[in-house]
């Protein structure tokens, strides 16, 4: 095969035809060459560090003979720069010994002139001081005046702000108990035959008995439950008044009502058993009071009814005195053979109407109080204005008085500056002129001694510039050992790389030695293997041709197989098709009975869904099984007789009862008719309740649920008010201590400090409303000596500018901290206050630190440190300091 053909030919032979043995031969006559060249390299390396060694010798001496060169031309340019700045320091002595005579005189003549100014500002002050004390007389009156109008004006304030806050109330009561009134009268307004009786507008109505009369009070409850219906009953003028309201009720099927006689004339006599009540006991009509001709009425009912404290007093009562029927406070009702009462019920027409009449009687009240408070009110707005007025114009008066001394105290206040300045000016030119003239006397004296100087310098030879010949020559000298030094490293550096590359060439020789030897080895190798390859494939090749033979014999014996195969498969097809049709034939027949099948259970199944819906009717809107609704209730059951229908409303107390104590109910036979009208009649009572909501049970309880929550968390939050209320307390308590604490000491330094400020003067702290700490006011009287003004808006501006450094300096001496910042505070201060102020602060800073922006060269002075900012010629802001001595 071709695999075999391919198998037999010869290797191709190998790319490269080089001997590996010659290969190493070149490979060894390339490394005697690199022998040669590393002795050639060291000899050079010999004559690169003799040339680097005479480079190094000659810089020496080259550099060594510059420095000298140089020290003697900068000796000789020190002692040129030395005469020049000699004669800079004589130019500049001179320079400032003109200056020194020149404020010398400018500061003689300055002191002639504030002299002058000084004379002038001490007649015009003596002048105007005159002028102050009548100006300052009306003054004291006018204050009386105006304190006196304002103590009016506030006193007439308040009363109309209690006032209004009392109309306020008055409205919010009122409002309320109008709201209150207006919901117990609906209340009254109820939907059942008495309010439909009374609405009709029938004569002979005369109204609802519970309107008409008056119960003690606390004893509503009892006298509703001892009159029971009678308590809502209608008055009515006779027995035929009566019957028409009863037609009345049947014919609009309204329900029903209970009637009293206003005609039957009955004549109260006291109680049927008139005997002495235990104490704590009272006859029911003895708490009852209205018109004459109805109270009898109803005491005639409530003849044998007795009011207790509690169910045991009744108990007793009637069990002592069987005739009498007990009624609690609470509503409970006792009898010889009865006691009825439980929890407490919707309240009755009665007690509702005892209470509309409590807040109708408390509304007139309120409303009463009201229109006085409103009328009180009128009156005071009126004093109001009055006061105000009179208030005002004791405040213009003041105003204009306050004026007049303000410019007067202005201007003696401007004339007292100008004078402190003046003197304050002519002692400073005093000084400036004596260190003046000592500083003339200093600079003529430097001038001098620079002069001297000099003259000095001038008389000393000038030296002959040095020669720099010898330098140059060791200069050439040097560079050529750099040239020698460098052309024996590039020497160096040339056989270097010819070493390199002959190392690379030998490496080179020898890799490919190596690489032919390993070509010629795998050469030999493939060739062994394609041999023993060509081999296997002729085996196979003999092998293959036997067995197609044997193919050829099975694929005969095959399709014989096949082909009876094939006839054995078309009589099982034909067998499968009968069984098939037979099959189909028992399907259709098997679908048409399920089909019957699942009709009769659809059937069955909906005839068991409508028996379903019908019992679950009737156990959910009758709340029975369908067994117990036909045996209790079916056409063959007596129809009960309910107890309202028989007029009696003892009825069910005269029940008879089985053995067991079950009440043996008695009825009629079933008539259709009849049940249908209840049927309608229940109906109209069911559409008049409205719809039914099945989930009141569940609303109530969320409702129940969500007011108790809201109950916990307002009671929280009462809670929570009143920890804040306690901590507000203790916070105002704190702050009350702390500011009396503060202010106390404040105001004690500040008399103090004032005091030295201001010698001979008064200066005090006044609290505006010292019985309320956290609300009042600071009032700053300040009254310098030989003045009686103590508002602060009289005093010149420099007296304000001092009397607050002064609050402040006693605040910093009542509450020291660590450091203080002051701006220009003393800038409108004359040269007196000025020392007086240096020395608070002389005070201050043993305790702080002080931070003082200042232009006065005083205040600069007594600083330890200063700080300025000036511009550089190049427009830039920089900071300049100068820490001070101790004696500055």
């Amino acid at each position: 095969t071709e695999r075999s053909r391919l198998l037999g030919s010869e290797d191709a032979a190998p790319a490269s035809g080089r001997d590996p043995d010659q290969l190493d031969r070149q490979a060894a006559r390339v490394r005697q060459e690199l022998g040669e060249l590393e002795q050639d390299i060291a000899g050079r390396q010999a004559s690169l560090e003799a040339a680097t060694a005479a480079k190094a010798e000659a810089e020496r001496a080259a550099l060594a003979e510059d420095q000298r060169l140089t020290a003697q031309l900068r000796a000789m340019a020190d002692r040129r720069e030395g005469l020049a700045r000699l004669a800079g320091q004589v130019a500049a002595a001179r320079s400032r010994v003109e200056s020194a005579q020149a404020e010398l005189g400018r500061l003689r003549e300055s002191l002639a002139a504030g002299s002058e100014r000084r004379a002038r500002a001490q007649a015009e002050f003596t002048a105007l001081e005159n002028q102050v004390a009548g100006v300052e007389e009306g003054e004291e009156s006018l204050d009386a005046d105006y304190e006196a109008a304002s103590e009016v004006l506030d006193s007439v304030l308040q009363e109309i702000a209690d006032l209004k806050a009392a109309v306020n109330e008055g409205l919010r009561r009122r409002d309320a108990l109008a709201a209150r009134l207006e919901a117990l009268k609906l209340g009254l307004d109820r939907k059942d035959g008495a309010r439909h009786a009374l609405e009709a507008g029938l004569g002979g109505v005369q109204g609802s008995l519970a309107a008409e009369l008056t119960v003690q009070g606390g004893y509503e409850t009892a006298i509703a439950a001892a009159l029971g219906e009678v308590s809502e009953a209608v008055l009515v003028r006779d027995q035929a008044t009566a019957a028409k309201v009863l037609q009345l009720l049947k014919d609009d099927d309204a329900g029903r009502a209970s009637l009293l006689l206003a005609s039957a004339g009955v004549e109260y006599g006291g109680s049927a058993d008139a005997g002495q009540l235990p104490e704590g006991a009272q006859w029911a009509g003895d708490l009852l009071d209205g018109p004459a001709g109805h109270v009898p009425l109803v005491r005639h009912l409530l003849a044998a009814t007795a009011v207790v404290d509690g169910m045991d007093a009744a108990a007793d009562l009637v069990a002592a005195r069987p005739g009498l029927t007990a009624v609690t406070r609470e509503g409970d009702v006792f009898t010889a053979v009865s006691v009825t009462g439980g929890s407490a019920t919707a309240p009755s027409l009665l007690e509702v109407q005892a209470a509309v009449d409590d807040a109708g009687r408390e509304l007139s009240a309120v409303t009463a109080g009201l229109e006085r408070n409103r009328f009180t009110l009128a009156a005071a707005e009126a004093r109001r204005a009055g006061a105000q007025e009179a208030a005002d114009a004791a405040l213009d008066k003041l105003h204009e008085s306050d004026a007049r001394l303000a410019a007067v105290a202005e201007r003696l206040g401007h004339l007292n500056s100008v004078l402190r300045s003046a003197v304050g000016e002519s002692d400073r030119l005093a000084a400036s002129l004596a260190r003046a003239e000592e500083n003339v006397a200093a600079e003529e004296e430097a001038l001098a001694a620079i002069t001297a100087r000099l003259a000095a310098a001038q008389e000393v030879p000038v030296e002959q510039e040095p020669s720099t010949d010898h330098r140059d020559a060791l200069a050439r000298a040097a560079s050529a050992a750099r040239a020698a030094e460098v052309e024996a490293r590039l020497s160096l550096r040339s056989a270097e790389e010819q070493l390199a590359a002959t190392r690379n060439r030998v490496a080179s020789l020898e890799r490919a030695a190596a690489t032919e030897r390993r070509a010629r080895e795998e050469a030999a190798e493939r060739a062994r293997r394609r041999r023993i390859q060509a081999r296997r494939a002729a085996a196979v090749s003999a092998a293959v041709d036997l067995a197609l033979r044997y193919v050829d014999i099975s694929v005969d014996l095959a399709r014989h197989e096949r082909d009876q195969a094939e006839e054995n498969r078309e009589l099982r097809d034909r067998g499968l098709r009968e069984i098939r049709q037979a099959n189909d034939a028992l399907a259709r027949e098997l679908a048409d009975l399920t089909d019957n099948v699942h009709r009769d259970e659809l059937a069955r199944a909906q005839q068991r869904a409508r028996i379903e819906a019908v019992e679950t009717r009737s156990v959910d809107e009758l709340g029975i099984t369908p067994e117990a609704l036909v045996a209790e209730f079916g056409p063959h059951v007596p129809v009960p007789v309910p107890a309202e229908e028989s007029g009696d409303k003892w009825a069910v107390l005269r029940a008879p009862v089985d053995a067991g104590g079950q009440e043996i109910r008695e009825g009629k036979p079933f008539v259709r008719e009849e049940q249908e009208k209840r049927l309608r009649k229940a109906e109209r009572d069911l559409a008049s309740l409205g719809k039914v909501n099945p989930l009141a049970l569940e609303e109530f309880a969320a409702l129940e649920e969500r007011h108790q929550f809201l109950s916990t968390q307002l009671e929280d939050l009462k809670a929570s008010r009143r920890d804040l209320l306690d901590i507000i307390k203790e916070v105002d308590d704190r702050v009350q201590r702390v500011f009396t604490e503060a202010f106390e000491d404040t105001q004690a330094q500040f008399v103090r400090v004032f005091e030295r400020l201001f010698p001979g003067g008064e200066g005090r702290l006044v609290l505006t409303d010292p019985a309320d700490m956290l609300t009042t006011g600071i009032e700053v009287e300040a009254r310098p000596a030989g003045k009686k003004i103590k508002r602060l808006s009289l005093l010149s501006g420099g007296e304000r500018s001092l009397t607050a450094v002064a609050l402040l300096v006693a605040i910093f001496k009542a509450r020291p901290s660590p450091f203080y910042v002051m701006d220009e505070v003393e800038a409108a201060l004359d040269d007196t206050n000025l020392g007086r102020l240096i020395t608070i602060f002389e005070e201050l800073r043993e305790s702080s630190q002080l931070i003082v922006i200042t232009h006065q060269k005083r205040t600069m002075e007594v600083a330890d440190a200063l700080y300025g900012v000036t511009m550089r010629g190049d427009g830039v802001s920089t900071v300049i300091s100068q820490r001070l001595g101790a004696g500055v």
